[in-house]
């Protein structure tokens, strides 16, 4: 079906126009002003922006092995609702994806179920046991794109020298969850006055910051890394400082850690849980200034799904993680245009350019010839988190109730809608 998208304003990294946009065999045919297609399927875009398509560079679909939690469907299906059209996904799964044949599993059944596209990533070590190089250019050759032991940090910097060197030729990015485990120790939430005033064990900041500092003196030497989650203001000036030393490091942050602070653990509420923990308002402000200048090159959303069992426990008890997919667009709208006056431009950079760049993917710039994956938003849409809505198997986020302007109204892939906004969200 082909498709053309009338008075839309068109926005890419390098600028805006509006226009109408034509879509043929699943690729932007024509950019242009009053353009008659009569076989197309018309969609009138007034007031709306039409983005190239949002990347989430860093899910987690729990599938294979936790489909209690999400599955490849749900995931993919929460994802298309959000406005994502492609998720990279983490390979901490059970089993874990070390090797190709879970690889081609995810993209053989990603295929199948046609809403966002995947985009999966190996593990760095077997096993994410930190000790034993996974298969990575076997993997490489059926579809992985990058090389994670997310959720654990590769803490033994010899292997961490020899996954880059290994990896290097193939210009593929190592997504590091930078943690030092012996800092961090069983911590359930950011070390602060706070943590002391409800007396919960806390995970200092230095827990990533130290981590950060060593994985980047590694990277000078041997090769590029991609920091994720990044939660501190140290790891914003450890970051800035690397890329003012022209060490190849890129990163970056969720838009839990640019909306909400560690106050929102008050209550115990176990649904703002999360690894790195939710930090101070001065790490708040400063993961916002690291975005605007380009420090932090990209937003992902960390989605982690969790059951309920695994959160209706006490707050020690409770796993790490939120659900992000289906609010990550519109918090990005709602605090960093609305409230800190981001140019679309720039969200176009963070959230499709960028993770495009740093993944080796298609997508970053709404073109012609380009395939068409597009995110339509609607900058006016006023929204209210209601998680009983979402498409995601499982409803773990801090954001129920949360309201704002701007979200996505429409979801193109392969020139296809995969969803569309049509009685409210």
């Amino acid at each position: 079906m082909n498709l053309l998208l009338t008075n839309a304003t068109i926005i890419n990294p390098s600028g805006q126009q509006t226009g109408d946009v034509l879509i043929q065999e699943g690729k932007i045919a024509q950019i242009g002003k009053n353009i008659v297609a009569p076989d197309a399927e018309v969609h009138d875009c007034h007031n709306a922006l039409v983005f190239p398509g949002f990347i989430d560079m860093h899910v987690h679909l729990r599938e294979p092995g936790e489909e209690e939690k999400e599955t490849l469907s749900t995931g993919l299906s929460a994802a298309v609702h959000g406005g994502i059209t492609a998720v990279c996904s983490m390979p901490n799964t059970k089993p874990v994806i070390d090797n190709e044949v879970f690889v081609k599993f995810l993209i053989d059944k990603a295929w199948e179920i046609n809403k966002a596209r995947l985009y999966p990533a190996g593990s760095i070590t077997k096993g994410l046991k930190g000790e034993e190089l996974s298969e990575m250019v076997s993997m490489l050759r059926v579809g992985a794109v990058a090389f994670s032991d997310d959720g654990s940090p590769v803490d033994n910097m010899q292997v961490l020298r020899r996954a880059l060197q290994y990896i290097q030729p193939f210009n593929k990015p190592l997504i590091l969850h930078c943690e030092d485990k012996s800092l961090a120790s069983d911590g359930a939430m950011n070390e602060s006055e706070t943590s002391t005033v409800l007396g919960l064990p806390g995970i200092h900041a230095v827990s990533e910051e130290a981590s950060i500092a060593q994985s980047i003196e590694v990277a000078k030497y041997f090769g590029r890394i991609h920091i994720a989650h990044v939660s501190t203001a140290g790891s914003v000036e450890l970051i800035r400082f690397a890329k003012q030393r022209g060490i190849a490091v890129t990163a970056e942050t969720a838009p839990h850690y640019f909306t909400l602070t560690e106050s929102s653990v008050e209550g115990y509420n176990t649904s703002a849980k999360m690894n790195p923990p939710l930090r101070s308002e001065i790490d708040r402000r400063a993961i916002i200034e690291g975005l605007r200048d380009g420090t932090i090159d990209a937003i992902a959303t960390d989605h982690a799904p969790h059951a309920v069992d695994d959160k209706h426990v006490e707050f020690n008890n409770a796993k790490f993680g939120i659900v992000g997919l289906e609010t990550a667009v519109m918090l990005t709208m709602e605090i960093l245009v609305n409230q800190e006056g981001f140019s679309l431009e720039k969200i176009a950079k963070l959230w499709s350019e960028s993770p495009a760049s740093i993944l080796g993917v298609s997508g970053g710039e709404v073109k012609v010839g380009a395939i068409a994956d597009l995110t339509v938003i609607d900058p006016k849409y006023f929204w209210t988190v209601e998680p009983n809505r979402f498409f995601s198997k499982s409803k773990n986020t801090p954001f129920t109730g949360f309201q704002g302007k701007g979200a996505a109204i429409m979801t193109i892939v392969n020139g296809q809608i995969k969803w569309e906004a049509k009685n409210g969200r």
